[in-house]
């Protein structure tokens, strides 16, 4: 409503020669502003009353851009599924058998340059990862795209150079959004099978003729996965916010920057949105990270009597 104050204000003062009272709303006008965005109301009764449209899928309208905030998520949610889709297979594909090959060899030089790399990259933030990747490999070099998501002439582009064309702007965007995951999953797998590993019941199986490398498959792997699946709810929240300075920093439209310049606009409706969504998806994740589980660990059966 400030916002539209203000804007309403400049107006007035451009066609009115400066006369601070044609500057002004009126009070009638300020009251049908609060009604619109319902200010006019308690809190507990406007609250509900957002949780019913919530559950409607009524977003609102964005204070900025005057669109329905549900349009604006749904025409960033192709960037979203891009990159969340590719860092969550990149990220485990990798990380579980490197996580593995490091627990059966802990210690050696394997493990100890990877562990090195590894926490080098926890260590160090996504988005300074992405300003020193622009500054090598764009500015300097100039390998890569400053920004964007793809060229300004990609509906022009036959299928195979669209391809190519989307790899080459989204490459750094992409190291960025694998720094971290790689690190805690591969990390995490790491211990987890190293703890199964020094388990009595693996002990008792080779004890008993299983070889090493049966044990670790039919056994300790498996429950290393445990914690893994669990945490399956978290892919995705970060699925669909993404990191908003990674995409501040390499000007991808996408909805981390969307919810980043609503953030930085004081744009309510769209940060209100972002978050009963990004809320949504996470319930929905911890159900999944249950049935998962369910999976993974033969000590849960659900349903069982």
């Amino acid at each position: 409503m400030e916002r539209i104050i203000m804007e309403s204000s400049a107006m007035a003062m451009d066609g009115a020669s400066g006369n601070r009272q044609s500057m002004m709303l009126s009070e009638r006008q300020i009251e049908k502003l609060k009604e619109f965005y319902g200010l006019d109301k308690p809190i507990p009764e406007a609250y509900v009353d957002w949780i019913g449209n919530v559950l409607t899928g009524e977003l609102g309208k964005s204070t900025r851009y005057y669109m329905p905030v549900w349009d604006m998520i749904i025409e960033r949610l192709p960037i979203a599924l891009y990159f969340g889709v590719l860092t969550f297979i990149i990220s485990t594909v990798v990380s579980i058998p490197l996580g593995v090959a490091k627990a059966l060899k802990h210690g050696g030089l394997m493990d100890n340059v990877s562990s090195g790399l590894i926490f080098l990259g926890f260590a160090v933030p996504a988005y300074v990862v992405g300003v020193l990747l622009l500054t090598w490999f764009s500015f300097s070099w100039e390998l890569f795209p400053m920004g964007g998501f793809v060229h300004e002439d990609f509906e022009d582009f036959s299928r195979g150079k669209q391809f190519l064309d989307l790899l080459w702007h989204t490459a750094l965007p992409l190291i960025c959004y694998l720094i971290a995951d790689f690190a805690v999953l591969t990390v995490t797998m790491k211990n987890n099978l190293m703890e199964n590993l020094s388990a009595d019941y693996v002990r008792t199986a080779v004890a008993k003729g299983m070889p090493f490398k049966q044990a670790v498959k039919n056994h300790a792997f498996r429950n290393s996965l445990i914690p893994l699946a669990s945490h399956f709810g978290n892919f995705l929240t970060a699925f669909l916010g993404g990191s908003f300075l990674i995409e501040v920093i390499f000007n991808i439209d996408g909805i981390g920057l969307l919810g980043f310049e609503a953030l930085v606009e004081n744009d309510y409706p769209v940060v209100m949105g972002l978050l009963a969504i990004t809320t949504g998806l996470f319930l929905v994740g911890n159900i999944l990270s249950d049935i998962l589980v369910a999976l993974v660990d033969p000590r849960v059966k659900y349903g069982a009597k």
